[in-house]
């Protein structure tokens, strides 16, 4: 078996208008980080995997685990597809800084 390191981003987009929303916002955002997604943005977070095979069966956990409300989507792509991200304003999070040792490309 070939090994070739995978990165899962997930997008999200939770209702944030009453107490209870902004709750299950702060407990999804706490389960993602829980289980080792760091914060790129504002909602989208990413994982690293060691195999495809490990991120599609993460996935399904995952799904077992999503709040009822809002839009929630996920981005598989290899850890070069990844490395080639380009930042066209800013620069890469705290941390990321910490977690990834690699530059982005920046335009």
């Amino acid at each position: 078996m070939i090994y070739s390191f995978m990165r899962l981003i997930l997008f999200f987009d939770l209702p944030m208008v009453t107490k209870s929303e902004k709750r299950v916002y702060n407990q999804f955002r706490k389960y993602l980080i829980k289980n080792g997604y760091i914060r790129m943005q504002f909602s989208v977070y990413c994982k690293l995997f060691g195999n495809r095979d490990a991120a599609v069966k993460h996935i399904n956990v995952l799904k077992q685990n999503l709040p009822l409300d809002g839009q929630i989507r996920t981005m598989l792509v290899t850890e070069k597809q990844y490395s080639r991200i380009a930042i066209l304003v800013g620069g890469i999070s705290n941390q990321e800084t910490t977690v990834n040792s690699e530059p982005f490309l920046k335009l």
